[in-house]
This record gives C-alpha cells, structure tokens and sequence, in this order.
C-alpha cells in the first residue's frame, strides 16, 4: 500500500470509526487516538478489532514520527 492510495482516504479503525495512517516501513496502519496498530497482510489491511495491537508509549511515539500525513 502506498501513501496516495485512494484507499486510506475511506479506511477507518473498527473501533473509534476514525482515521488511520499508514506508517511505513512496516506496513502498518495505526490509529493514534487509540495507540493502536493495524496489520496490512499482502497489500489487505487486516481491519478486524481482534487484528489490532496495542502499543506501548515508547512505540507510539517512534510510530507518531513514521506516520504519513
């Protein structure tokens, strides 16, 4: 998945129904609002709520500095 997906304009976290962002290199979306992590397995965002993780304060903030805008 690349940053001018149309696709992440339309994603939205199962939890909050709020914005993702992609956070590159992992191949990650991640909801900042709930610190949590969202894999994309073969280019298909795994959306589930069971799918996301949580993330501790040290990740979060690595993961804030990787997100695109």
């Amino acid at each position: 998945m690349n940053p001018d997906d149309p696709l992440l304009q339309i994603l939205a976290c199962p939890l909050d129904k709020g914005p993702l962002h992609l956070v590159p290199p992992d191949e990650a979306l991640y909801n900042p609002r709930l610190r949590r992590r969202y894999p994309i397995v073969d280019g298909i965002p795994q959306l589930l709520p069971a799918s996301g993780e949580q993330v501790t304060d040290d990740e979060h903030e690595v993961l804030l500095k990787r997100m695109t805008p």
